[in-house]
């Protein structure tokens, strides 16, 4: 095993071991860490970017499938400026909208406990952010 293969598989088992303190973990094929927070699916996966930096990158899928509309994804850009942990990226598919929020972050040599509170606080976001945009489209101005 390489020292990058090794680095990494720490990494993730760190990771594991931080989200089962509050989720159902699943190691997927590729070795990725999949969990859901809520309604909202969830992705870590990690990678060494430079010799000394490996990073923990997690993917939360808000929400899909979401009308069209200027108003809703104006309303997810301005929450994107607002400090949230992560960066939020808004696609537009010929079902509607996805919404995701991306963190990533050096997380080598992170103890378990502060690792599960940082990625917590990333996935209550995005659950929180999900809640917001999915109550954006039930209300009476997105009708």
């Amino acid at each position: 095993m390489t020292q990058e293969a090794a680095t990494t598989a720490e990494l993730m088992t760190a990771a594991k071991e931080a989200l089962e303190t509050y989720h159902d973990v699943h190691v997927d094929d590729d070795g990725a860490l999949t969990f859901r927070h809520a309604e909202v699916p969830c992705a870590v996966q990690a990678m060494q970017l430079a010799e000394g930096l490996t990073v923990l990158s997690l993917t939360c899928v808000v929400a899909w499938d979401l009308p069209h509309s200027d108003q809703l994804a104006q309303s997810a850009a301005e929450r994107a400026g607002q400090g949230l942990f992560g960066t939020l990226g808004v696609v537009r598919t010929e079902r509607g909208m996805d919404v995701t929020l991306r963190y990533a972050f050096p997380a080598q040599g992170m103890d378990p406990t502060p690792l599960g509170t940082l990625l917590m606080l990333v996935v209550s976001t995005a659950s929180q952010l999900r809640g917001e945009l999915l109550a954006e489209t039930e209300g009476p101005a997105a009708k």
